[in-house]
């Protein structure tokens, strides 16, 4: 067997594709940054063209750097952003409109409308979320209804819709010359259209968003082999899909009921496994599928899911221009002592969990004549460490375990600044693993267990190394008051959208 296996890590700001050898160790690495489109006020959008050019790119960069060819692979498996929806046309290939983006909240609207029929949790009993503009299924409806003549190719299976996992592996496989069409249930059970129960999509929902089923990929495993690419990975097997923070806790091999990771990227998400049954949440968590293996039975999550924190840091870089680079800001928030008084709330796509306030937007709280920009870059990175206790919080809630020390991945938690900081706001032990890019791992480990690369997750579990932890060390009353702090300044960004804007 080839002695190696690529993932092809589709986020938010860019495309990277790593390559591992057996002991999930990184033999070779690209990524390159894609084009964000803001053509209104909450409106986000990615060019999905521009998304493959970038994944057929990187995988050539990579294998180039580790000297490899494709015939050097055993498997090749995707992670991907979720949310953001692509459709396309089956015969030509090519999208009808811009995929819209995760952080879109252009489908506020059709959420009202959804939701004045049995309220925000209408289908959370089924998807285990809420009526939110954070998900798929309300971005299909957006485009079947303003896009002309998309609606009547869907209807005749002209039209397909995926997430970014589903255009990658139809594009991977031939595209219009006899792509597969598929999904798995990480990335299914965020377009709100899936029944967490049966795998399937559900009709009655999809009736209700008016949806056709036609458009939409078949749900298959996790990590199973869909079909061998052709083109840039000619012949490799392309044998496993997981949304980008299911991968993580993959990655994590957080396998066991009871184990969570958080995952600090363009926003933080933090997922708790719950085990083979779904556990519906009081506190404002998403109940989500984490991974399917093959013919067994699928595992739920827990998820808390924040919108902006490392993509807070790339505003206060490409919009305010107050760092040339995401780095900079550590040794900025260093020059201070402490926020100086001042809280950034970045609800720039409004609040996602635990409030799902979709009227909220940014605010910065609590200025005077004092602060300055150190202050202000370490509020941005406080920003970070509080959303997430109150997420954690949640979900000991939900769970009724007390979280007893958080493993953390994700681009982030190169800054140790942060990461004591998050220590420190939550009262326990952060540990960082020695393959911090722990998204691309996962989809890595899932599709090598599906060509036997790997033979089981013991195997796995023994190439988990930590790299460093930080331990608390905030004077108790010092920290609760600054939290206490933070969420004042929450309540501060909520109604800021009225109803006619």
């Amino acid at each position: 067997m080839p002695g190696y296996v690529a993932a092809i890590d589709q986020g938010t700001t860019s495309t990277r594709c790593m390559v591992f050898d057996h002991s999930g160790g990184v033999v070779a690495t690209a990524q390159k940054e894609h084009e964000q489109i803001f053509p209104r006020p909450g409106w986000v959008e990615h060019s999905p063209g521009e998304i493959w050019e970038r994944a057929c790119g990187v995988v050539e960069a990579a294998l180039a750097a580790g000297g490899l060819r494709a015939s050097d692979l055993a498997a090749v498996g995707i992670a991907n952003q979720r949310e953001t929806a692509v459709v396309w046309e089956r015969r030509t290939g090519e999208p009808v409109a811009n995929a819209i983006v995760w952080q879109d909240t252009r489908t506020d609207r059709i959420c009202d409308a959804l939701a004045r029929e049995g309220g925000r949790d209408r289908f959370r009993a089924t998807t285990g979320l809420p009526l939110a503009t954070y998900f798929s299924g309300p971005k299909i409806r957006w485009i079947l209804d303003n896009v002309p003549g998309v609606r009547d190719g869907a209807e005749r299976g002209e039209i397909l819709f995926g997430t970014v996992d589903t255009w990658l592996v139809w594009n991977l496989t031939g595209g219009p010359d006899g792509g597969v069409h598929v999904t798995d249930p990480s990335n299914a059970s965020r377009t709100m259209l899936m029944d967490l129960a049966t795998l399937d999509w559900d009709d009655g929902i999809l009736a209700a968003m008016d949806i056709p089923r036609a458009m939409l990929p078949a749900i298959r495993p996790s990590s199973g082999v869909y079909a061998h690419a052709r083109g840039v990975l000619d012949g490799v097997p392309v044998a496993g899909v997981l949304g980008d923070q299911q991968a993580a806790l993959f990655g994590q091999v957080c396998f066991d009921p009871g184990e969570a990771k958080n995952t600090y990227g363009t926003g933080n998400f933090l997922l708790l496994n719950t085990g083979t049954e779904p556990v519906g949440s009081a506190n404002g968590l998403l109940t989500t599928v984490g991974y399917r293996l093959g013919d067994r039975d699928a595992v739920y999550c827990l998820e808390g899911a924040i919108a902006v924190t490392g993509s807070l840091v790339q505003w206060l870089r490409d919009n305010l221009g107050l760092i040339a680079s995401a780095p900079e800001i550590e040794d900025m928030a260093q020059t201070v002592e402490d926020n100086g008084g001042a809280y950034f709330v970045p609800a720039f796509s409004g609040l996602f969990a635990p409030y799902w306030r979709s009227d909220a937007r940014g605010a910065i709280v609590g200025l005077t004549r004092y602060v300055h920009r150190g202050h202000l870059a370490r509020a941005v990175l406080e920003a970070t460490a509080f959303q997430t206790r109150e997420v954690v919080e949640a979900m000991n809630a939900d769970s009724g375990v007390a979280l007893a020390s958080l493993k953390v991945d994700g681009g982030m938690v190169g800054n140790d600044l942060l990461m004591q900081l998050q220590a420190d706001i939550l009262d326990v032990p952060v540990i960082r693993p020695q393959v911090a890019e722990t998204t691309a791992l996962g989809a890595a480990y899932a599709a090598g267990l599906a060509v036997g690369f790997w033979a089981g997750t013991d195997e796995l579990r023994a190439n988990w190394a930590a790299d460093r932890e930080w331990t608390p060390g905030m004077d108790p009353g010092r920290r609760e008051r600054e939290y206490r702090m933070w969420q004042k300044a929450v309540t501060r960004t909520f109604g800021w959208v009225e109803a006619d804007g």
